[in-house]
């Protein structure tokens, strides 16, 4: 099997896959010296492919490269960001002796919602514009139906701690989980499963009164305080919204803001860290006439 064809097989099986191509060599006339000792040069063209549970395929040339290249292509996988790397000649860190660039295949990332709401339809909505690929999960069968979220990918009908027990190894930095359902029956075991998993967001919807009493009960379920940070509740960015497309918004804006390590649009920080009613009044936000 050639190197093209394990991507477009991955690809198909929409599997995370990435190739690495070295793409450049800086200083030319340098590498037209002979290696001494049989050593073998890189050279540009060369291609290393990464999927999970299979060993590389293909080679740089150089053993040393090879292994720093399939590192970094792993983290490539778990951001799912395609770039440039830059080495030295066997993979050596701050040199930029080699160019290569390493683009990754990656599934669409997925969004869990849980809560058969009206702010999940419209979170639904957005979040597929984004690029997600979208489950909504509810234990009332009356209300998780695929008619009221027709924009969702999946509409399941299961306990949100059961559903991800089932999911718990798929989940990754590039997914999300938002509890909607203001219901401790059912959000408290849900963030108690989301945090034994690697998801990259886990936020949780509710008044601060509510997010408090939510905390409260976490801890006497065993969660430690260290993980706490990982929720974001209230969820979303501090933007004054009001309506479900506007909370919506808020809260992928959120998501965005986090998984590029960065804070919100100037001036504008997370619910939970900022203090005040969570929906202003609508004179307020529009100022003086």
């Amino acid at each position: 099997m050639s190197l093209y064809e394990a991507v477009r097989d991955a690809i198909r099986a929409e599997e995370e896959v990435v190739m690495a191509t070295l793409v450049e060599l800086t200083d030319p006339a340098e590498w037209e010296i002979p290696p001494a000792g049989g050593e073998v040069l890189p050279r540009v063209g060369a291609k290393i492919v990464v999927r999970p549970g299979q060993l590389p395929l293909g080679t740089t040339g150089d053993a040393d490269l090879d292994r720093v290249i399939a590192r970094d292509a792993w983290a490539a996988l778990e951001s799912g960001l395609t770039g440039t790397r830059h080495y030295g000649r066997h993979g050596q860190a701050n040199q930029r002796e080699v160019v290569v660039f390493v683009e990754a295949f990656a599934p669409p990332p997925l969004m869990v919602i849980f809560g058969a709401v009206d702010f999940t339809a419209a979170l639904a909505r957005v979040a597929k514009i984004l690029g997600y690929r979208v489950v909504v999960c509810d234990a009332r069968p009356v209300f998780a139906t695929p008619a009221r979220f027709p924009e969702a990918d999946e509409v399941v009908v299961s306990w949100p701690d059961r559903y991800l027990d089932t999911i718990a190894g798929q989940l990754g930095p590039r997914d999300a989980v938002c509890v909607l359902t203001h219901d401790p029956k059912f959000d408290i075991p849900a963030i108690v499963a989301a945090l034994r998993t690697r998801v990259g967001y886990l936020g949780a919807m509710g008044s601060r009164r509510t997010h408090a009493e939510r905390t409260a009960r976490l801890l006497e379920a065993g969660v430690v305080e260290s993980d706490l940070v990982r929720v974001m509740g209230p969820i979303g960015l501090d933007i004054g919204a009001r309506t479900p497309e506007e909370t919506a918004i808020s809260i992928c804006a959120e998501i965005i803001a986090l998984r590029v390590g960065g804070p919100g649009p100037a001036g504008v920080t997370s619910l939970r860290d900022s203090r005040g009613p969570i929906h202003q009044d609508a004179v307020a936000l529009s100022g003086p006439d």
